[in-house]
């Protein structure tokens, strides 16, 4: 039985473990900087229950992966009833932190006048989409506010990640390489279906070479906007050589009406794997975009290695 001063007599006594000296000592863990902008998670297309349920699942890895950070979510297409327009909610950004100024001012405070940024705002797209990140820098100048736009998440090593297991949670690819097992509906060529015009069918084929090499099957890249490119790559593939074709939707999901997805994949005559949605890459990535434009950027989020 221990004592009030610690334990009985011939009990062994847990010490607290020494720091592990040298390159291979765990790194202290990263916290957002106080006073940091807000990381602004910009979500295309109309909102709706779905939508807000996995932007939220988005930012909560975030916030999970950065202690402290101030994530919000803000729809290019909200009612700023229940789903907060991205104009609105980077207003109400600057407001708040000029009020927290003020308060620090009053209370005596030598608070430091607020410069920089107030927040980065961050796409919810996989890859570029021209028309979209058109309407979002409108957005950001109409709220009169001082923020930084990023890039699309992609393309990246996680997002191909991401779509194998889309993949394989669908049947459509093997899980692991290196296990000796089959899928009997594994596909032999895989459509990446993207949105944006051409300029996001080649920033999705990059992530195409590496998902090929992740699967050792043909991936080719088509857009879901333009008439006839699904159907093109479909008849491509199957004219090398491919017979079990799946479409892999390159895509996280707000941005396009799903019944686009399904009349592509009948299109193709093939099934299809679902969106990325809130893999957890998706708001890691969206954490790194946040963090390197600020210059506090961790080591950069890896892809898992290719089996």
């Amino acid at each position: 039985m221990s004592s009030p001063t610690g334990p009985a007599s011939g009990l062994p006594v847990r010490m607290p473990r020494p720091r592990q000296p040298g390159r291979h000592r765990r790194p202290e863990p990263l916290a957002a900087p106080a006073g940091a902008p807000a990381l602004v998670l910009a979500v295309p297309g109309p909102p709706s229950a779905a939508t807000r349920s996995l932007t939220e699942e988005v930012v909560s890895i975030a916030r999970s992966e950065l202690p402290g950070l101030d994530a919000r979510i803000g729809y290019l297409d909200g009612d700023d009833t229940e789903f907060p327009t991205l104009t609105s909610v980077l207003a109400h950004a600057a407001e708040e932190r000029t009020a927290r100024y003020e308060q620090a001012r009053a209370a005596g405070s030598e608070a430091k006048a607020p410069d920089g940024p107030v927040a980065v705002v961050v796409p919810l797209l996989a890859g570029p989409d021209s028309a979209l990140l058109r309407r979002l820098r409108q957005a950001v100048m109409d709220s009169r506010v001082a923020a930084d736009l990023t890039d699309a998440l992609g393309p990246h090593p996680l997002l191909a990640e991401a779509l194998h297991v889309r993949l394989s949670e669908a049947g459509l690819a093997r899980a692991d390489r290196a296990r000796l097992f089959t899928v009997a509906t594994a596909a032999d060529g895989i459509i990446l279906a993207s949105v944006g015009g051409e300029e996001a069918v080649q920033a999705a084929g990059i992530t195409g070479m590496l998902l090929a090499a992740r699967l050792a099957v043909p991936v080719m890249a088509a857009a879901l906007d333009q008439e006839g490119s699904i159907a093109a790559i479909a008849e491509q593939l199957r004219s090398s050589g491919s017979q079990q074709l799946a479409l892999a939707p390159y895509l996280i999901g707000p941005e396009i009406d799903p019944a686009l997805l399904s009349a592509a994949a009948e299109e193709a005559e093939c099934s299809a794997a679902e969106p990325l949605g809130p893999y957890p890459a998706i708001g890691k990535l969206a954490l790194a975009k946040y963090t390197t434009a600020l210059g506090i950027a961790p080591p950069q989020p890896q892809g898992a290695p290719v089996r």
